[in-house]
């Protein structure tokens, strides 16, 4: 997590857990507009005298609350919890430190962008990497439609990842590694050296302080450079995750803007903003707040 000025002492297992409680939250809050970006990026172009089913992210919303009912917005919410206490707790928990090996000990002053931008990158890959899985079974779930009683594919979160396992292989549960490492790698570099550089830039205008008010425009500003940036790999990681067409991440991104045009890539961008500047908001006012139950005391 960011911090500025005096640093407060937290352990690694206080800022993995501050992290994951902060992160689940967030997920909880807005996992419905994230339902609805999973789905906007899975429709397919149709033909020029054919409505699409999906428009806008309250117009998808609306559908898939009248078509499926209001619970169908929380769809994957089990696995979004998995993902965020495993991956939403190591990204953010290592940060700090990954950042430090970065600098080195003997460090003084602002850190350079460059290493918290690769401090983000990196713990993004380390944390997707193992929570891929959750990310999978998430994005299944969400994926599927209106289906007659009996018909869906899986019935719930842990029939999801043994059903995969038992009809695809274990090596299933890391369907899309590749384009998810790199979405969340880059996203997770925008979003935690962003919400670092906005605040330490915020922090030094007159006026301001470590407020709420502070950490509210760090986090807007966190979610809007993640979804600029990460938009396209989002778009193919979610279509390889949710549609077996695809052989590769390359053959999904070849296919996709072969068939749907450039503009496929930023599908759903303004949910996904919605999403993500929301998200950033609401987990980094969290954290801000739960991380200082973790502070050690001096001499503890």
């Amino acid at each position: 997590m960011p911090e500025h000025g005096s640093k407060p002492d937290i352990s690694f297992a206080g800022r993995f857990t501050a992290s994951a409680i902060a992160a689940c939250f967030a997920e909880v809050c807005t996992i419905p507009l994230d339902t609805a970006k999973v789905r906007l990026q899975l429709q397919k172009n149709v033909a020029a005298d054919a409505a699409p089913k999906y428009r806008g992210l309250l117009g998808t919303a609306a559908t898939i609350a009248r078509e499926e009912g209001a619970a169908a917005l929380w769809k994957g919410i089990v696995p979004g919890l998995h993902r965020q206490c495993i991956y939403g707790g190591l990204r953010i928990g290592l940060y700090e430190p990954v950042k430090s090996f970065y600098v080195g000990k003997d460090h003084v002053g602002d850190v350079p962008l460059t290493k918290k931008i690769a401090a983000g990158f990196t713990t993004g890959a380390i944390a997707i990497s193992i929570a891929n899985p959750t990310d999978l079974v998430k994005v299944r779930l969400q994926a599927e439609g209106k289906l007659a009683p009996g018909a869906r594919a899986y019935a719930g979160a842990m029939d999801a990842y043994a059903k995969i396992v038992r009809q695809e292989g274990f090596a299933a549960l890391w369907t899309g590694i590749g384009p998810n490492v790199a979405r969340n790698a880059i996203i997770n570099a925008a979003e935690l050296a962003s919400y670092d550089q906005v605040k330490q830039t915020i922090l030094k205008l007159p006026g301001f302080k470590d407020d709420v008010v502070t950490h509210l425009l760090s986090g807007l500003g966190a979610g809007f450079f993640a979804v600029c940036v990460g938009s396209p790999v989002d778009v193919v990681k979610s279509r390889m995750m949710g549609d077996s067409a695809y052989t590769s991440t390359i053959d999904c991104f070849v296919k996709t803007l072969k068939n749907d045009g450039p503009l496929a890539f930023y599908k759903g961008f303004l949910p996904n903003f919605a999403r993500l500047g929301s998200w950033n908001v609401i987990m980094f006012l969290t954290l801000e707040q739960v991380q200082k139950l973790f502070v050690r005391k001096p001499g503890s």
